[in-house]
């Protein structure tokens, strides 16, 4: 399956007692980088969505957002060793040995603590995380989907192009043999018809676009086999490409005649197209 690296999830559980909204978006990488906010929460609950996340996705940037609103629990507590070294530094210092007051106490740092904490359970925000990432997986696998359809039609364009030079190169060779044989025989009456019949082929090879063609045709048939397997590695297509780019500019350079040599360029064109759709293929 082709996967693009551009997505979007969204899921949110609203109760009583507490709201969770949790949103995911992907957009191209080199390598999986995921970002979490905001970056407080508690460590199970982060392993579980980074664990989660590196499952089902390769590559790409990832960036979570977690809004979590729920009624707050404040909780006091004093800190009964740095109370008593307070009232000793008070007693050495100031000779004070009467009773401590909350007034006297709460401003100084570290003896009297409050803290807030949400109401929130794991288990729902789990929920929402997982219904916004099956979102997210799902936008991704459709904008594949799309990528490799229009990566199979380029494919189509290639080889159609390629056969078409394939065989007027064939039509073209047999020509260019004839022509030189005809001038060096015009020229060289005497010469060894053999050793003519060698040479001309040689200098006729130079022009020959067989090989290139076979490794095209290679090439596009690589492309179709992975876009079609149940994973499909956009490092490897983006390679197949840079292979396919150059055995359409060996053609290019080694085509003489006009028209070929267009189609050549066209062929050159549709794999930088494919390149540019493969860079958002995880």
């Amino acid at each position: 399956m082709t996967k693009s690296m551009t997505g979007f999830g969204l899921s949110s559980s609203v109760n009583k007692e507490s709201e969770v909204y949790v949103e995911i978006k992907g957009v191209n990488h080199k390598f999986l980088d995921l970002s979490i906010k905001p970056n407080d929460l508690s460590n199970d609950l982060e392993e579980y969505i980074r664990k989660s996340v590196s499952k089902n996705i390769i590559r790409g940037r990832v960036d979570l957002r977690i809004k979590l609103v729920s009624s707050s629990k404040v909780s006091y507590s004093i800190d009964s060793k740095l109370l008593t070294k307070f009232k000793k530094s008070l007693k050495e210092g100031l000779q004070f040995n009467g009773d401590i007051h909350f007034r006297d106490i709460k401003d100084v740092p570290g003896i009297f603590k409050s803290e807030v904490t949400k109401d929130i359970n794991n288990k729902i925000i789990k929920k929402v995380f997982n219904e916004a990432m099956n979102e997210f997986t799902s936008s991704r696998n459709k904008e594949g989907e799309k990528i490799k359809k229009v990566l199979l039609k380029k494919i189509i364009r290639i080889e159609s192009v390629a056969t078409k030079i394939k065989k007027s190169n064939n039509k073209n060779l047999k020509k260019r043999s004839k022509l030189y044989k005809d001038k060096a025989l015009g020229l060289l009456k005497n010469l060894d018809e053999s050793r003519l019949e060698q040479e001309v082929s040689i200098l006729a090879l130079k022009y020959d676009v067989s090989e290139e063609i076979d490794r095209i045709f290679f090439h596009s048939e690589s492309l179709k086999k992975e876009l079609n397997k149940k994973t499909c590695s956009g490092k490897k297509i983006d390679f197949v490409l840079q292979e396919l780019f150059r055995e359409a500019n060996t053609l290019s350079v080694k085509l003489d005649d006009p028209n070929l040599k267009n189609n050549a360029l066209d062929m050159k064109l549709f794999i930088e197209e494919m390149r540019e759709q493969t860079q958002n293929v995880e």
